[in-house]
């Protein structure tokens, strides 16, 4: 990483905010902070390269934030909480963040998910188009993937997915076919290794995409379980 990054923290608690903002600042990092979702809405902008928000918020909560947040941006975020349970995870996925970290936590795991955040989405951003997207379209069912502006479409409507959800679809659907396992996925979208603890969040990135994708009555019609096996797109 060259040039500074700028990292937005949202946090109401000062002394977390503090200290996050002090070890990031100690690797670099330059650091904007807010108090809330609504003053951290009001800070973003498109030089900022990740956002850390904190989930339990006074006047607006992360999640509030996260989902106002990405009617406009594909900036990364880390969602920081209390809560440890799938249902609180699969809720902070779904308003469209990428990672989450849970209180108390090490500030070594904290700097170690901000750099693969920011490394993953430098790689995206930068990265050549393969053969496959090389036509800046992807047809299937009543799907429309534009690669060049990084847009979906399902029957001429624009829908609006996260970089992970993005990532996951263009996978499955420039290899159409092709069977991908969790640890394919993860290996190939998250640019990391895999631990057996990323099932969750690749299941968890899976649903959500579904939801977007899929018409109600019709589940899995479009990303198809092959059981014991993985995913895939016909």
């Amino acid at each position: 990483m060259n040039e500074i990054q700028t990292i937005l923290i949202a946090d109401d608690d000062d002394e977390i905010r503090e200290v996050i903002r002090i070890h990031l600042e100690n690797e670099g990092f330059e650091v904007l902070e807010a108090v809330n979702g609504k003053e951290a809405v009001a800070r973003m902008d498109a030089n900022i390269s990740l956002i850390i928000l904190d989930v339990m918020m006074p006047v607006s909560s992360g999640i509030d934030a996260c989902l106002e947040l990405r009617k406009n941006y594909l900036t990364p975020v880390l969602f920081l909480t209390a809560k440890s349970s799938d249902t609180d995870k699969v809720i902070g996925f779904s308003a469209g963040g990428d990672d989450y970290l849970v209180k108390p936590f090490s500030y070594t795991e904290l700097l170690s998910r901000v750099k693969a955040l920011i490394r993953r989405s430098q790689i995206y951003s930068n990265s050549p188009k393969t053969e496959n997207q090389a036509s800046k379209n992807v047809y299937f069912q009543d799907i429309h993937i534009n690669t060049e502006n990084k847009q979906v479409f399902k029957n001429d409507e624009e829908i609006i997915l996260t970089e992970i959800e993005y990532q996951m679809l263009l996978l499955l659907a420039t290899n159409r076919k092709n069977i991908f396992s969790v640890k394919d996925i993860y290996e190939n979208v998250w640019k990391e290794s895999y631990m057996t603890s990323s099932n969750n969040t690749v299941n968890v990135h899976i649903r959500n995409l579904r939801k977007k994708l899929e018409d109600e009555g019709e589940p899995n019609r479009i990303i198809i379980n092959i059981w014991g096996r993985g995913y895939r797109i016909d």
